[in-house]
């Protein structure tokens, strides 16, 4: 997930109108959703669990709503000429859902949330031309910084 950022970093720096800067961002939040499912259930597989066992369900009804509330300001924000605060939003919203998702995995994940939700408040107040790169940061380099220590603590 955090290459597939950075590589959405790199897009996102050559694109001329805010439209189609947001077109490489959700098309690298399909991506990026693709990969974790396919992680989650591949790691499901290999503990011999389900998707739909009791942590799981936790898991997704704690990191849902987060998510909903970013996709429906997202539409909101990008309609009111506000695209500017979709980086800080982005990150705050999913830092807040992999903190509450987080609670139920081991320590890593909701600090990594934490990290996040500082990258996305940096990105509120930072100027606009940060916006991209601080995506960047978060989506693409958190995940792989975090992605390295969970691999390595506690076997992905």
């Amino acid at each position: 997930m955090g290459i597939t950022a950075i590589a959405a970093t790199a897009i996102g720096m050559t694109q001329n109108t805010p439209a189609a800067w947001l077109r490489v961002w959700l098309a690298e939040a399909v991506v990026a959703g693709s990969i974790g499912a396919f992680a989650m259930a591949r790691k499901a597989r290999a503990a011999q669990g389900s998707m739909l066992s009791r942590p799981a369900r936790r898991f997704l009804l704690s990191y849902t709503p987060p998510m909903v509330v970013g996709a429906l300001l997202t539409f909101v924000l990008f309609r009111g000429g506000l695209a500017r605060a979709l980086p800080g939003t982005w990150l705050l919203l999913y830092g807040t859902g992999v903190v509450t998702g987080g609670a139920f995995s081991v320590s890593a994940v909701p600090l990594m949330g934490l990290c996040f939700m500082a990258v996305g408040a940096v990105a509120l107040v930072a100027p606009d031309a940060w916006g991209n790169w601080l995506l960047g940061v978060g989506f693409g380099l958190l995940h792989i910084i975090f992605g390295l220590i969970i691999a390595r603590r506690h076997g992905g």
